[in-house]
């Protein structure tokens, strides 16, 4: 995600981070961005298995139908 920033770019981000925000209101956002990125994380492994159960549920009920053979169409004379 960050490959394409060195350690002096880091130092920068900090810096500007610190000027923009300033050193009071820095750990609050540190934890709202914490917070999002762990309600995402649940919300994508809750839709990961909800799929693998919908999945599964649809397989065992292909497997378990049974299968009818076609009608026979009536000779009509």
């Amino acid at each position: 995600m960050l490959t394409g920033i060195g350690p002096t770019g880091f130092i920068l981000l900090i810096v500007l981070a610190l000027i923009l925000f300033g050193p009071n209101k820095l750990p609050e956002l540190g934890r709202a961005v914490g917070r999002t990125f762990r309600e995402f994380k649940e919300g994508t492994r809750d839709m990961m298995k909800d799929e693998d159960t919908t999945s599964k549920t649809r397989t065992d009920s292909i497997q378990s139908a049974e299968v009818i053979p076609p009608a026979q169409p009536e000779d009509k004379r």
